[in-house]
């Protein structure tokens, strides 16, 4: 079972990415709860398509880190450090929106449209980057290296994947 805790490469991360993380949520059903947090199992999935969808160029949003801080936040990106559970993201209203497709498969299929979207807008030039409202200017690796581990944050908090216990 995949755990947050391996250390993956770029490579790895990559593929799991591409080939595993939607069909991990197949196994959720719409109003399925996580251990944290206020979205259903379908608008967290929504959620990480929008994640996907921000980082192949659709989105693009001004860095609310400040400047001095960039270098450590960075630091902490492209480490095995997972996100904490009850991590607030100020992007996402208090109040969840409601799940914009009509079902949990339907859903899934647009993560994976989404995932592939990503990849594809990167594989003419590697050197592209985009900005990142927490970590600012990131290239293709720091970006992969960025969604996977939000898709492990959302497995864990759904209990998808064995990972280290959680601490509110």
């Amino acid at each position: 079972m995949e755990t947050n805790t391996e250390v993956k490469t770029i490579e790895d991360k990559k593929k799991f990415l591409k080939n595993e993380l939607a069909e991990l949520f197949q196994k959720l059903k719409t109003d399925d709860k996580g251990e944290w947090g206020v979205l259903n199992a379908q608008q967290m999935v929504e959620h990480l398509s929008d994640s996907f969808r921000n980082y192949h160029g659709l989105d693009s949003k001004k860095i609310v880190t400040p400047s001095e801080q960039l270098t450590k936040y960075k630091e902490f990106l492209m480490s095995e450090k997972p996100f904490k559970p009850y991590t607030k993201n100020i992007e996402m209203p208090e109040t969840p929106l409601p799940c914009r497709h009509p079902d949990m498969q339907t859903a899934l299929k647009e993560l994976k449209t989404e995932v592939n979207n990503f990849f594809d807008y990167f594989e003419e030039d590697k050197n592209k980057t985009l900005t990142n409202v927490f970590f600012g200017e990131l290239g293709f690796e720091e970006s992969v290296q960025l969604l996977h581990k939000h898709s492990m944050h959302h497995l864990n908090q759904f209990r998808l994947i064995d990972a280290s216990p959680i601490k509110k």
